[in-house]
């Protein structure tokens, strides 16, 4: 029994640095997180995403309201389903019956993906495509094997074989490339908690209110404990 346990608490140990190890893998974007870098990282995410993903928690008055973006650019740019609306969710330009047929699975919606696996794994995921011929799409990611979404970045970041060996450039610079795909994760985050800019906003003031009420606790305690020893 005792070899048991102690089999059982080296596999545990085992998964634990197996897991550390892979989460040592992941490299962190490298932004500023504003407005500026969120409304880039919008536009981005309209050109290069938004074909097939949607992003239902985030109304697209949101960009408009939070990050001061002007809404004729955003109904040109932003707004590229053909059924959006302006009050309601993004909304990705492919239905999901295509979706499916063309890639076997719908893409899922980004609305809490940054919540649910972190702003490191995306840009991790975003960086690890590669060509591979035997795969339907033609490509295959280093950090999601046999995933079913194509490449849709290589024509600006460069294709790359398994090994890292570039064989097609892209049309931007690796750091050009890379602070573009932190952009998309800046403004995914956005999405994930489009309240922040607002609560940074307000931060200020309801602190402002906290410390006058504090102070006038204070003064209320030593005015009652002035009666009492007195």
């Amino acid at each position: 029994m005792r070899k048991v346990w102690i089999g059982l608490l080296a596999a545990i140990l085992f998964a634990g640095n197996v897991g550390l190890a892979h989460a040592q893998t992941l490299a962190a974007p490298k932004y500023v997180f504003n407005k500026a870098t969120v409304m880039k990282g919008a536009l981005l995410f309209a050109d290069h995403c938004s074909a097939c993903h949607s992003i239902h928690s985030l109304r697209y008055e949101r960009l408009e309201t939070d990050l001061g973006m002007p809404k004729a650019q955003i109904i040109k740019s932003i707004m590229l389903s053909s059924s959006a609306n302006f009050l309601k969710g993004m909304r990705p330009t492919m239905t999901r019956t295509d979706a499916k047929t063309w890639f076997g699975i719908a893409p899922p919606d980004l609305s809490h993906i940054v919540r649910a696996q972190g702003q490191r794994w995306i840009y991790t995921y975003l960086t690890s495509f590669y060509q591979d011929p035997k795969r339907p799409s033609g490509w295959n990611n280093r950090l999601v094997p046999e995933v079913a979404m194509p490449n849709v970045l290589a024509p600006w970041g460069g294709i790359y074989s398994k090994d890292g060996k570039v064989l097609h450039k892209g049309r931007l610079s690796p750091g050009a490339y890379r602070r573009e795909v932190a952009d998309i994760v800046a403004f995914l985050r956005y999405a994930s908690d489009p309240s922040y800019f607002k609560r940074h906003e307000l931060a200020p003031y309801v602190l402002g209110v906290l410390i006058l009420l504090s102070l006038l606790a204070y003064l209320l305690k030593r005015n009652y404990w002035r009666d009492v020893h007195d």
